[in-house]
């Protein structure tokens, strides 16, 4: 039986607009609507000054992204910290991938689990599933695939879709939890309803090792699932 793990980190968020905008920051995000990243730049620093994390997150951004600047990882990483420190939970999840991949900052995958493990408290699932292949791979933490289920299944409970796959291979192979192809596959199903190609290949290959009642089960308890989340399998 051949499954397939999703293995990348989750990538930085992008810009982000609050609905609750006020002076400086909604200039600063007009301004970016309208492509005038100076100006932006200028407005978020602005309102930066007030300490206001959502700005400083935003710069990050820009410097990130090399918008209307040079591309500076290095500033990225400075402004993601003065917003992290501030309890904005993209800014944290942010300045883990940076630790992660090492830009700006000397890779540190213990630093970046500090700064996921935040974010995840938050209940941001994209950090939660970066804990979960931290933890299965061994990446700051000990190897620990309990640890590994646990998180990503935090993940798929929000409909992250790379960890309902990953938390199903571990059903179908048996780490860190009881093997159960009944709930491996379905989760791959749950998957697969966003249109992950990778879901639906591993549903597809676990099937060959089921019998039909299990299917049949699998199926009930995926739709189960969805239907409490408004949506159904076809």
């Amino acid at each position: 039986m051949r499954t397939s793990m999703v293995l990348g980190f989750a990538l930085a968020a992008i810009l982000i607009a609050s609905r609750a905008l006020a002076g400086d920051f909604e200039d600063g995000v007009r301004l970016y609507a309208n492509k005038d990243y100076a100006g932006a730049r200028a407005a978020f620093l602005r309102a930066a000054a007030e300490s206001d994390a959502r700005a400083q997150l935003n710069l990050g951004l820009i410097y990130f992204n090399g918008h209307g600047v040079a591309q500076d990882y290095a500033q990225a990483a400075s402004w993601y910290r003065k917003a992290a420190l501030q309890g904005d939970t993209k800014a944290q999840y942010n300045l883990g991938l940076l630790y992660t991949n090492g830009q700006g900052v000397a890779q540190d995958h213990r630093q970046a689990a500090s700064w996921y493990r935040k974010a995840a408290a938050q209940r941001d699932a994209r950090a939660q599933y970066n804990l979960g292949l931290m933890h299965a791979n061994g990446l700051g933490v000990a190897q620990d695939y309990k640890q590994a289920a646990a998180w990503y299944r935090k993940a798929a409970a929000q409909g992250y879709a790379g960890a309902q796959i990953n938390l199903g291979v571990m059903y179908a192979d048996g780490k860190g939890v009881a093997q159960d192809f009944v709930e491996a596959h379905k989760w791959f199903a749950v998957a697969a309803m966003q249109g992950d190609e990778h879901a639906g290949k591993n549903r597809d290959n676990l099937e060959r090792k089921m019998s039909r009642e299990q299917i049949a089960e699998a199926g009930r308890q995926a739709n189960k699932w969805l239907k409490a989340r408004g949506t159904r399998q076809k």
